[in-house]
């Protein structure tokens, strides 16, 4: 099992920036993929940026050049970092952990874009 516990979010003007965390109860090092989606209202959950255990990055195209996913395996904790928002960026974000063929999610944490 992996339990993860996002942190971080929350109201911003557009063009602010804000840094997401996510602490896993597990060395994140024997995670093979960890990554954050969100889910605007009325939509589905989207996969915005994705981190391997060898550190390659995948980030969508609506997020590229904007977000930064970043790991720190002493602290077990993968954050997302988020600059110039739009507030289409809107969404509650979800940590994900796929290990051993499993999937697992954290809580999520708002985050909001508005003037």
């Amino acid at each position: 099992q992996v339990q993860l516990v996002e942190s971080g979010g929350g109201l911003v003007q557009p063009g602010e920036s804000l840094r997401l965390s996510c602490a896993a109860s597990r060395s994140i090092a024997s995670i093979s993929t960890m990554a954050w989606f969100r889910q605007a209202p009325g939509k589905q959950r989207e996969l915005v940026a994705r981190i391997t255990s060898d550190t390659n990055t995948y980030y969508a195209d609506s997020v590229k050049e904007r977000f930064t996913i970043s790991r720190d395996t002493a602290k077990n904790t993968v954050y997302l970092q988020m600059n110039s928002l739009k507030p289409e960026d809107t969404a509650v974000y979800y940590c994900h952990a796929f290990w051993h063929g499993a999937n697992f999610w954290g809580q999520g944490t708002q985050v909001t874009v508005s003037s």
